[in-house]
């Protein structure tokens, strides 16, 4: 009882956290926005984790094992959950539980070493953050798994709890293949703490474990036989060669252009500089260090869910800086050190108006567009079971009931349908639906079966 009396303020920031990463992700799905086709991707896997199969996922290929794209089997623990909500849904709503449980141990943390209101304000910056709107925002992606090991492993960590700390760390290697990068990081950092032994092992467990994933497992999933994200860094076809050229570019360009200098401001800024103080901000790098070194643009900002992992890690800086800057003989460093929590609630408060929970206020955020209910005519063209190609228009709402596959799958594959959004297709949509998908599917014959403001569904009748 004592510990509830204690602790009220924690779970009370978490619920209301909760509740508000999980109106701005429904609200998104109630206005059938789809971002990206990462909600369907990771449905069918997930899918087929929860019906104790592979996790086949047909919208990266025919029998596309998802271990052989990215290394992330503990997807595994929201198997049990989908297969009682087979539903998308299921999923945006596990990825609001993930963020917000790792708000307790960062918040209790803040509150033994800060203090209690200090240590409050620290976790209702950390809640509401840049980083975790913006991942909130574009529905579910398997970082929000990292989430909370993260926040744990550095709760431990300020509470010199090591092997803890390094155990939950170490977990980030099921949940995808670049965070052997951050494990190994963590260890630098236990190393210079003064547990040389344990974080020498924990940085060679990270480095040893990334490159069997990414040079053996990954590929022996991969229908290729090969990693596929060489080419992210440099944009090079060999992988050495975009590897080289990545590094090459990483010194060349690091804070050009200007979008990287500002994700690296706003991720100083979050905490007002305090994360600087402490060693742990350090784990940050190998992030930092792989998102600019590629030529793949949407890297480089704040948006979409790219930064999340670096919030729990930020934060645990911050707690410990603060703890470091406390304990310094300068008495500016000293006054600092006690306006700095409240610096960041305000600094969080403000960025909030810059990002996407300012949508809350907004009363488009809650309409369905006139589409939406042709949308849903465009869906139900579709019989249940009935495998389907798509773009992204509906691909998400396609995902739980049918076979889906991207619009441009191997040409062997014949789907029953093939369902457009041709509003949202970019340049050059095809003007001849028919001869289009009849171009991709050599030997088969298509009718269409649905034309309406912009959605179109074709069926197949040979082939």
């Amino acid at each position: 009882m004592r510990h509830l009396r204690t602790h009220w303020p924690v779970g009370l920031l978490t619920l209301v956290a909760f509740l508000v990463y999980l109106v701005l992700s429904l609200a998104r799905w109630h206005r059938w926005a789809n971002p990206s086709w990462d909600l369907a991707i990771f449905e069918q896997a997930v899918k087929g984790y929860a019906h104790l199969s592979a996790p086949i996922v047909s919208i990266k290929g025919p029998d596309f094992n998802q271990l052989g794209d990215h290394f992330s089997p503990l997807l595994v623990v929201l198997a049990p959950f989908y297969r009682l909500f087979p539903s998308p849904v299921t999923l945006l709503v596990a990825q609001c539980v993930l963020v917000a449980v790792s708000i307790i141990p960062i918040t209790v943390t803040a509150r033994r070493i800060l203090g209690s209101w200090q240590g409050l304000g620290m976790g209702f910056a950390y809640a509401f953050a840049w980083g975790i709107q913006s991942a909130i925002d574009v529905q579910f992606h398997e970082y929000a798994l990292a989430v909370p090991l993260l926040a744990f492993g550095m709760a431990a960590f300020l509470n010199e709890r090591w092997r803890a700390s390094a155990l939950w760390i170490v977990l980030l290697l099921g949940v995808k293949e670049d965070l052997g990068l951050t494990v190994a990081a963590f260890g630098a950092v236990l190393w210079l703490r003064g547990q040389r032994r344990l974080g020498a092992i924990v940085a060679g467990v990270g480095v040893v474990g990334m490159a069997l994933i990414v040079g053996v497992i990954i590929p022996a999933f991969n229908p290729n036989g090969r990693y596929d994200y060489w080419g992210k860094l440099g944009g090079g076809s060999r992988e050495q060669a975009s590897l080289l050229a990545g590094m090459g570019h990483l010194v060349t360009g690091f804070f050009s252009p200007s979008i990287k200098l500002h994700t690296i401001l706003l991720l100083l800024v979050i905490t007002a500089f305090v994360a600087l103080r402490s060693p742990l901000a350090l784990v940050i790098v190998p992030t930092m260090v792989w998102r600019f070194a590629g030529s793949t643009e949407f890297y480089w900002g704040t948006t979409w869910h790219y930064s999340v992992i670096l919030m729990p890690v930020m934060f645990a800086a911050a707690i410990d800086g603060l703890r470091l800057l406390r304990a310094s003989r300068a008495r500016l460093l000293r006054g600092y050190a006690m306006v700095a929590p409240a610096l960041m609630v305000i600094i969080a408060v403000v960025l909030t108006f810059q990002y996407p929970l300012r949508d809350l206020w907004d009363p488009q955020t809650y309409e369905r567009g006139d589409r939406i209910a042709v949308a849903q005519r465009a869906v139900d063209a579709v019989p249940v079971g009935a495998s389907v190609a798509s773009d992204r228009g509906l691909i998400v709402q396609l995902a739980t009931d049918h076979e889906v596959f991207w619009i441009s799958t191997d040409p062997s594959v014949r789907p029953d349908y093939v369902v457009f959004d041709l509003q949202t297709w970019g340049a050059d949509p095809p003007g001849d639906v028919v001869a289009y998908v009849e171009g991709l599917f050599p030997g088969t014959t298509y009718r269409v079966v649905f034309d309406e403001w912009d959605y179109a569904v074709v069926a197949r009748v040979a082939g």
